[in-house]
């Protein structure tokens, strides 16, 4: 016959979770959008880099907590940042003149170390998704990159809104480490990465500048600070109360 446990070793209950605050009733920064506690603006200085960035936001996307697409449009001197869906080209989306058989966007789909060379971090892949035989020559040119910034399904959609991304490389990337957001962020693959790692982690290569991606992810880290810092502390306003 089953006994009643004790009470002394009863299941105990899960000790109760901090308050993940909202920061709803701070101030917002005005150049990177961010609730004032987790504001970066004054520890950045712009890079000023060769190979251009152009961030392209989904509108339901605007994360003032931690999206990064805003800090790092700051960072980069040659970067433009625009909310929306859709455009007619890569010169509407950037507002000027621009060949974006010159410029390589950031690969959605799915890829597999196999299709990419032994030991490369960026592959550049035909429209088929398929790796171009010339990778030296693929990567030498390259003006700019295009980011897409939101969720996967977010990206996708805008993907597929863009017929002119069709007329531009793809790049692959396979970092080393996963992303700096840890368990703040849960990502469905390995490689996906902040929109401020991964404009860091191309430029960088591309211009083969390691600084360059050294200081979006100092500036990222920092931010990421403050906002842990923020949780700890109880600053902001908390979800649970109200």
């Amino acid at each position: 016959m089953a006994t009643r446990p004790s009470s002394h070793f009863a299941k105990r209950s899960a000790p109760a979770r901090k308050p993940v605050p909202t920061f709803e009733d701070e101030p917002v920064c005005e150049s990177c959008g961010k609730p004032a506690p987790l504001c970066v603006c004054d520890s950045i200085t712009p890079i000023d880099n060769r190979v251009e960035l152009l961030v392209l936001q989904h509108p339901q996307e605007q994360d003032k907590t931690l999206g990064t697409a805003r800090v790092a449009a700051l960072q980069l001197s040659r970067s433009t940042f625009k909310i929306g869906l859709s455009w007619p080209s890569l010169s509407a989306a950037l507002g000027r003149e621009a060949d974006p058989k010159r410029w390589a966007i950031l690969h959605l789909g799915a890829s597999q170390p196999e299709d990419s060379p032994a030991g490369a971090e960026i592959t550049v892949l035909d429209r088929h998704g398929k790796p171009m035989e010339d990778q030296k020559r693929g990567l030498a040119d390259i003006e700019g990159i295009v980011v897409f910034d939101g969720t996967w399904s977010q990206a996708k959609a805008m993907w597929w809104r863009n017929a002119w991304v069709l007329k531009g490389k793809r790049l692959a990337l396979r970092p080393s480490q996963p992303s700096l957001y840890g368990k703040l962020r849960k990502e469905p693959r390995r490689e996906g990465l902040s929109t401020i790692e991964a404009a860091g982690f191309v430029i960088s290569r591309l211009e083969r500048r390691p600084e360059i991606e050294k200081t979006l992810l100092s500036t990222f880290r920092r931010m990421l600070q403050r906002y842990r810092s923020a949780v700890d502390g109880g600053g902001g306003k908390s979800a649970d109360s109200a």
